[in-house]
């Protein structure tokens, strides 16, 4: 067999790898895009919801809390969570917001200081309020922030009658604290059944599983449990909704950071 043909032939199949990354990479934008769009034109809502923070052993800490969410034309979306219960973090919120084509902003309100802090990209990776969830886990999810990857199609995780895309994206921003995610959706309402966060050493950190979904104003899916588990620690944290009323009608000013604490 000559040099050449050797040659040829690598040349071909690097040629034959490129060109199926490249239509599993357009495909999976394509699906982000199909997902990001389903979940469009709610406006605004507010949530009801627990958060159950558990430890390796078991031992529970409940908590509370109120989420809201607001759609910004043109850019992310606003969200905040504030506990109710206990009365140790009574108040305390955390308000993001999301931006399509810059770094996202949030604050952390601290009702025992009555102060306002701002969460930097550097701090985005820590636990909000000792929870497995990061401030980073937080933030809207921002087409345009990541790279996508189609991998394959399976029964989606906790619903095998459902048929999943199993999507990889991996964020551009250098600080993030994961090196990148699979997302599960399911083929019919784009709905995230789990997500597994891969940390900057490229090990499996965390899984977040949902489940209880429920279809409110006709179109927009919900799940009514999330549970984010450690690998690292054994520790897990569930959130657990309530209720949703998509009719609450907030505004910016309902928003923003100077209404913290109000």
């Amino acid at each position: 067999m000559s040099v050449r043909f050797i040659t040829l032939l690598l040349a071909a199949v690097v040629a034959l790898a490129l060109s199926a990354a490249a239509g599993d990479a357009e495909k999976g934008l394509a699906i982000a895009r199909s997902a990001d769009a389903q979940g469009q034109g709610f406006g605004s809502f507010t949530a009801k919801a627990k958060m159950i923070l558990r430890d390796r052993s078991g031992t529970e800490n409940v908590r509370d809390f109120e989420t809201k969410a607001l759609e910004v034309a043109g850019d992310g979306d606003r969200t905040s969570i504030a506990f109710e219960t206990p009365l140790d973090i009574r108040g305390m919120t955390v308000l993001t917001h999301a931006h399509r084509g810059r770094d996202d902003d949030q604050w952390l309100y601290l009702p025992a200081s009555s102060r306002t802090r701002r969460i930097t990209s550097t701090t985005r990776t820590g636990s909000f309020a000792s929870s497995e969830f990061s401030y980073e886990d937080l933030v809207g999810h921002s087409l345009e922030k990541y790279t996508y990857s189609f991998l394959r199609d399976e029964p989606c995780p906790g619903a095998q009658e459902q048929t999943c895309h199993v999507n990889e994206q991996r964020p551009k921003d250098p600080e993030s604290g994961y090196t990148r995610m699979l997302v599960w959706l399911d083929t019919e309402s784009y709905r995230v059944y789990q997500i597994e966060y891969y940390d900057r050493a490229d090990s499996l950190l965390k899984t977040l599983v949902a489940s209880d979904f429920k279809e409110f104003e006709g179109r927009f899916w919900r799940p009514m449990k999330m549970v984010m588990t450690n690998h690292r620690t054994g520790k897990s944290t569930t959130m657990q909704w309530s209720s949703y009323d998509f009719a609450a009608g907030l505004t910016k000013n309902d928003m923003e950071s100077f209404s913290l604490g109000r």
